[in-house]
């Protein structure tokens, strides 16, 4: 019985697909192949690169014109900056995926003839003159993690492929397509020996296209989901077709865990006769969130690097992105992070990938919370909100400002230990949903506890600003009305200079927005 599939290319005998080549342009890609040209695929990670990398040598091996050989430089990594080992790894590892798929034994020995008798600085460039000059047809390499690659050894394959390129196809390959996770202006190409980074353009200006696998369309997200119906029988109800849809936007690995949870680790989900509805896909994505998997983690880890705080912190906080670079900007499009939105500017490329960043970020502050009793509960269990605004107020004139200091992101400290705060309030028993966007001056959180739905809105009031309250309020209205709730939190932290300590300036009082909702105004 065939799954859905979350590690490692797709499999047509285990995993339901989608196919491979219906994923990208097959006629543009042949047609640089046809004119000789060297280009790039890059997509974010577990999208189904590899699996179109495959599909694409099957299909040119296939069809006769071509040697078409798929290879992994991912081996070549480890060696870091040392250009000698790293250099022989890489002529090695596509000297060995060679054999294995062409099935051309000749090809170990000649690699290993070539790194006896060349220097490392030109044994890529040699082994495939030779390989291609001895090769019944013209070379088609497709090269995978390339860009796993770093400073001097990276700068030395780019080199001797940009050397050998004029002598294409009869000694060396007619098309070399370079695939991995970053474009080619973000390959880590940097000198040990150079202060500034040598550029992409220089090291490979041979490039002729950069071309980005996308995420699924709905109509491929439902044709893949209904893979699993016409091999088992059961069902996704509409709902749940649409509910994975809405929660993963078309990333691969997303639908897939999400279906794959549901259908074969849930109890609930083994059932073939039960149809798989909005509960099971639910209780799928808060365990991908809450247990950090792999993929999910692996996004999270790039929330540390400057460039990523760069976008991603003011994206929080509600403000405008300000002087960022572009090259920042395509960085975290190009990781899958954000994504262009038609309508506006740069937002997270889906609502997972939205919940997940900020509650990555908390993950500091809550493993430093205090124990805290839970006094926000009645005693059937139920929430109540009045108990929970005291006990917020008591915790945050105690324990705000020592945990500020545990937060990653200065700009948004405030937010994250709040956050915090409700999480260890759900405990596993509620959700907690957040909304940002750039510009948009607040974050709005909804806490979710059995019966009880409580929509709180976040805001900063900085030095030189007016009091965000009567903005907040106005806000807070549209918030709440799309809640469908008459009530809610305003939060205001006050972060202006040479205020009085939180212990002292934290109080609340009850107010009203336009609308007339009973707003509760926390000043923090």
């Amino acid at each position: 019985m065939r799954f859905f599939n979350t590690e490692g290319p797709v499999r047509a005998d285990l995993h339901y697909r989608l196919p491979p080549l219906q994923r990208w342009d097959l006629d543009e890609i042949l047609r640089l192949i046809a004119q000789q040209k060297y280009f790039l695929l890059h997509a974010p990670r577990q999208t189904g690169k590899t699996t179109c990398l495959l599909a694409l040598m099957d299909h040119l091996n296939a069809e006769g014109r071509y040697h078409a050989v798929y290879a992994n430089l991912e081996g070549a990594q480890a060696w870091r900056e040392q250009v000698d080992p790293g250099m022989a790894t890489v002529v090695t590892d596509i000297a060995s995926w060679a054999h294995h798929w062409l099935g051309d034994a000749r090809l170990p020995q000649l690699a290993r003839q070539v790194l006896a008798t060349t220097p490392s600085g030109s044994a890529l460039g040699d082994f495939l003159s030779q390989w291609s000059a001895t090769a019944p047809r013209p070379l088609v390499l497709l090269l995978d993690e390339v860009d796993a690659l770093v400073g001097d050894t990276l700068i030395a394959l780019l080199r001797q492929l940009r050397a050998g390129y004029l002598k294409r196809p009869t000694a060396f390959p007619q098309t070399i397509m370079l695939c991995g996770v970053r474009d080619l202006r973000d390959y880590r190409i940097h000198a040990r020996s150079e202060r500034e980074p040598i550029t992409g353009g220089s090291a490979f200006n041979i490039k002729a296209e950069s071309l980005r696998l996308g995420d699924f369309t709905a109509a491929e997200t439902t044709a893949l989901l209904t893979e699993h119906t016409r091999e088992t029988g059961q069902v996704f109800t509409p709902p749940a077709l649409a509910r994975i849809w809405d929660l993963s936007l078309g990333q691969p690995w997303l639908v897939n865990a999400l279906a794959y949870h549901a259908c074969f680790r849930l109890p609930a989900g083994h059932d073939r006769t039960r149809p798989i509805g909005v509960d099971l896909i639910d209780q799928a994505k808060e365990y991908l969130i809450v247990n950090r998997v792999t993929h999910l983690d692996q996004l999270a880890d790039k929330l540390r690097e400057p460039r990523v705080r760069r976008v991603i912190e003011p994206m929080l906080a509600g403000t405008t992105l300000g002087e960022v670079p572009s090259d920042d900007r395509d960085y975290l499009v190009d990781l899958g992070l954000l994504r262009r939105d038609g309508t506006g500017g740069l937002v997270v490329a889906n609502p997972i990938y939205r919940e997940v960043l900020p509650r990555m970020l908390a993950s500091g502050p809550q493993d430093s919370l205090p124990q805290i009793s839970p006094t926000w509960l009645n005693p059937d269990g139920s929430l109540n909100p009045q108990s929970l605004l005291e006990a917020f107020l008591a915790f945050w004139r105690r324990h705000g400002q020592p945990l500020l200091g545990s937060a990653p992101y200065h700009e948004i400290a405030p937010h994250l230990v709040l956050m915090a705060f409700l999480h260890r309030v759900v405990n596993g028993d509620g959700t907690l949903e957040r909304e940002y966007a750039i510009g948009s001056g607040r974050m709005d959180l909804c806490l979710r506890y059995g019966a009880v739905t409580l929509g709180l809105e976040l805001k900063v009031w900085r030095d030189g600003e007016p009091d965000p309250l009567a903005e907040g309020l106005a806000q807070l209205d549209g918030y709440l009305a799309g809640l469908g709730l008459d009530a809610g939190w305003l939060v205001i932290f006050d972060r202006r200079a040479g205020q009085p300590p939180i212990a002292e300036r934290t109080y609340s009082n009850e107010g009203y927005s336009p609308q007339g909702r009973r707003i509760q105004v926390v000043r923090a």
